[in-house]
């Protein structure tokens, strides 16, 4: 099995009117036990200074114009966890390096350097995360259930959430609309 960690999973069209509907998916961890990832498109309709000022770490005036970032949903496990997707900063004790662009913690000590300006130069929130269990993943890929892409920064930080779906699909090379679901029959 290849591992699927430092890619986008991308909804197929079949997956319309699902939690997963024009989902991107970033593959956090993915191994023969299986796979953990964050949707990185789906903003919760709460951006990153309310919840701070929710966790009483006001962030201080200089530095509230740079945080217009929105908080994510990450997916349906445990949406009451938190999760910060970041590029590499040192001393983050506590992050897991994913790539060599990106870190992921559910720790807090970095919404405290969010809000006093010391965060890391990308990074997104998220509340809750995708998983599958054994094997699971590997089936939905064979069900025809979603593409994957190597995930690249520009994507994973860069572009607006909602036209991320759009310009991951694009990098296929092909109009995702056109595609059938359906596999295998002539």
């Amino acid at each position: 099995m290849d591992s699927l960690k430092d890619h986008f999973l991308i909804a197929m069209p079949s997956l319309d009117d699902t939690f997963f509907e024009r989902s991107v998916i970033y593959i956090c961890e993915h191994d023969d036990k299986g796979a953990m990832g964050i949707m990185v498109n789906r903003p919760i309709g709460v951006d990153v200074e309310e919840l701070l000022d929710q966790m009483e770490l006001h962030p201080s005036a200089e530095h509230m114009f740079a945080i217009n970032e929105e908080v994510l949903v990450g997916g349906p496990v445990s949406p009451d966890r938190g999760f910060v997707l970041h590029t590499p900063q040192k001393n983050w004790i506590n992050s897991v390096e994913i790539s060599e662009y990106s870190m992921l913690t559910s720790s807090r000590d970095i919404l405290s350097s969010i809000a006093t300006g010391k965060s890391p130069d990308n990074f997104l929130i998220a509340l809750g995360y995708a998983g599958w269990g054994k094997n699971q993943l590997e089936q939905e890929l064979a069900d025809n259930t979603w593409l994957t892409i190597k995930a690249s920064p520009e994507l994973l930080f860069n572009v607006d959430h909602d036209q991320l779906w759009q310009n991951a699909t694009q990098t296929l090379g092909f109009d995702f609309w056109q595609m059938s679901s359906q596999v295998g029959h002539a």
